[in-house]
């Protein structure tokens, strides 16, 4: 059975996968065009240097002249190439249906082990609680702490540290689901009390870190705020699609594998 679900997960994610990358290439990719259009006028309109003497600039000139049809001709036409924006806009749906793969199978082991135990008794429902739930902890929270950004936007040096600061948001997000639903387990009382000690269970951690932890701005002076922000939309709606459709998806075909009828009223008697 086990076995069964992760096929059905890595279909699905898969699927998945590739309606998120429509959505992507769509609402994502002209931010992202835009974004570098930003960035290469900048680094054009940097000034170069001037030499301090004529020997020097005949020097500064060859060894110049060196670097740009050696090592940088080489940039150009062979990693550049392989990184070229038409690669890259077509790598999109690879990496998002990898993307996919990856989160369908791991979804379906975490379903298998939740089927029966918590959360709703039905097949379908239990499916779209878990996707809503991954989304929430894994997509939303660490999201509004540590936003997407395009090109341009963020200084190279501190790529580590801020990933490794999303990662922790990320454990956050995990641990406070966990400990909502471990709060809702002990909470004897009617089932509105333990939604409220669920949910204040929940958010405590998550405000404690969204408090404790440093924030990161590293957007230029003069970036477009509009870009920013309708860059930050497509990724994060991105998300919302992919785990949208995921758990629509996977829901649905459990169901039917149930004999029910999923996402649909059921049958009259008569």
């Amino acid at each position: 059975m086990v076995r069964t679900l992760v096929v059905r997960g890595l279909l699905i994610g898969l699927l998945a996968g590739f309606v998120a990358g429509t959505f992507a290439f769509v609402f994502g990719e002209p931010r992202v065009d835009a974004a570098i259009a930003l960035e290469e006028a900048a680094a054009a309109a940097e000034p170069e240097p001037a030499s301090a003497s004529a020997g020097e600039a005949g020097h500064d000139h060859a060894e110049a002249a060196g670097h740009d049809h050696g090592e940088a001709a080489g940039h150009d036409h062979g990693e550049g190439a392989a990184v070229s924006r038409p690669v890259q806009k077509a790598g999109l749906f690879l990496a998002t249906g990898l993307y996919g793969l990856a989160v369908g199978g791991v979804f379906a082991l975490v379903f298998a082990g939740l089927r029966g135990r918590f959360g709703p008794r039905d097949d379908g429902a239990l499916a779209l609680a878990s996707a809503a739930t991954a989304f929430v902890a894994v997509i939303l929270i660490p999201f509004l702490k540590y936003p997407a950004n395009p090109p341009a936007v963020g200084d190279p040096e501190t790529i580590n540290s801020r990933t490794a600061l999303y990662v922790v948001m990320i454990i956050v997000g995990l641990a406070a689901v966990a400990v909502a639903v471990a709060t809702a387990r002990r909470v004897t009382a009617g089932p509105w009390q333990r939604r409220v000690a669920a949910g204040v269970a929940f958010l405590v951690p998550v405000v404690a870190a969204w408090l404790l932890l440093p924030a990161v701005d590293e957007v230029p002076e003069g970036f477009p705020a509009s870009l920013l922000w309708n860059f930050r939309l497509a990724s994060l709606g991105t998300q919302l699609v992919f785990w949208t459709a995921f758990g629509v998806l996977f829901g649905w075909v459990s169901d039917r594998v149930a004999g029910r009828p999923a996402l649909s009223p059921a049958p009259s008697g008569g």
